[in-house]
Parts: structure tokens; sequence; C-alpha cells
């Protein structure tokens, strides 16, 4: 039977897809660069034709997290136009929509330990994703009175960090950690707290 990562043509992809797979079962340190290699189907000397050790194999995944979640933070946030709200809230929607169909490019993104700066890729594309949520939180900002109104980045920290708890709490089914409510509802139902509290909820979705 022939290698799968040869057969597929694309060695690079099968590893991180491998890698992918595995972070997905056993977390970002639960498996070796050989694991990875038996995953894709190739002799753990080939992962060292694309990678240098397990770190650049998952930054690589996490480099490609990155990459759709930006797609799908933007798509989100141009589909909420014209209303800042709606937008705003889209992007929330989203962050929560990536994590429950992409948990393993989620927990290489957020929770590998890999630095956004350890390549000018991965910095760049990260910036991107995060670079929509500020720019909603900065569109809807406008609607508060400048006297009241919190800094576009703190803003969107606010939700982001929001937006987190509720997926490592409550949508990634850890033992101990049920919910009464859905993830969806309570991050929805979080975020309008917030925005009541900036006076924001009033406005047009």
């Amino acid at each position: 039977m022939p290698k799968r990562g040869y057969h597929h043509g694309n060695l690079r992809q099968a590893l991180v897809d491998a890698a992918l797979t595995l972070i997905t079962e056993k977390g970002p340190t639960g498996f070796t660069l050989s694991e990875a290699a038996k995953t894709a189907g190739v002799t753990p000397a080939a992962v060292y034709r694309h990678f240098e050790g397990r770190e650049d194999l998952i930054a690589e995944a996490a480099r490609q997290g990155y990459a759709t979640f930006a797609d799908l933070l933007e798509f989100a946030y141009n589909d909420g136009k014209p209303s800042a709200l709606t937008a705003f809230l889209s992007t929330g929607r989203a962050y929560l929509a990536f994590a429950n169909k992409y948990p393993g490019q989620y927990v290489a993104m957020f929770e590998s330990g890999i630095s956004i700066q350890r390549t000018p890729e991965l910095h760049a594309v990260a910036t991107r994703a995060l670079g929509v949520m500020e720019t909603a939180a900065h569109d809807l900002c406008q609607h508060v009175p400048e006297n009241r109104r919190p800094p576009p980045q703190m803003f969107s920290a606010h939700i982001w960090a929001m937006s987190h708890g509720v997926v490592e709490l409550f949508a990634r089914n850890a033992p101990g950690t049920q919910s009464p409510f859905p993830p969806d509802d309570l991050l929805e139902t979080g975020i309008g707290i917030y925005l009541r509290g900036l006076g924001l909820i009033e406005l047009d979705a």
C-alpha cells in the first residue's frame, strides 16, 4: 500500500492534517512527530523534510487555522453590515462557530503555547483575524458617548475573553462543565449584558 502522504501528493499538508487529528484527540503536547508521521502514512524521517520539530508543525496548523478564522470573521462582519451592532454580534457568533467546527485548529491557535510572532506568515494572518474583531468593536464604539467609550482594543478583548470562556467551559464537552443553556445562548446573553452596560442594546440590530 502506498504511503498516504505521498499518495495524496502533498506530504506537508498530510502532516498538518495528521497533526490536527492528533491535537483534537490528545491535545497539542499529547503526540510526537513519529505519531504524526504514522497517522499521515509516512516514515518519521519524512517529517523533517518539511518541519524542524513538533512546534513548527503545530505553528503551521495554527497559521492555517487563523486563515480560516479570518475568512469567517470577515464574512460575518460584512454580512452584518450596515448595522454596527449586527456586524459586531455576528463576529462573536463566528468565533463560537469556528471553535465548534475546527477544534484542532482552535487548540493549535489558542492553547498550544505557540506565539503568533513565531513566523511572519503566522503573525500576519493572526493580525488580520484579530483586526476584524477590533474593527467591529471600533464601529460599535462610535455609538457610545466619548466620555464613556472604551478603547476598541479593550472592547474587542472583553468579547474575545467572553467568547473564549464560553468555548472552554461549555462548548468543548469537558467533564463536569455541563451548562443548562446552549453555548450560543450563553454568549449571546453575555454580550447583551455587556452592551447594555454601555448603552448600546437599544441599537437596531
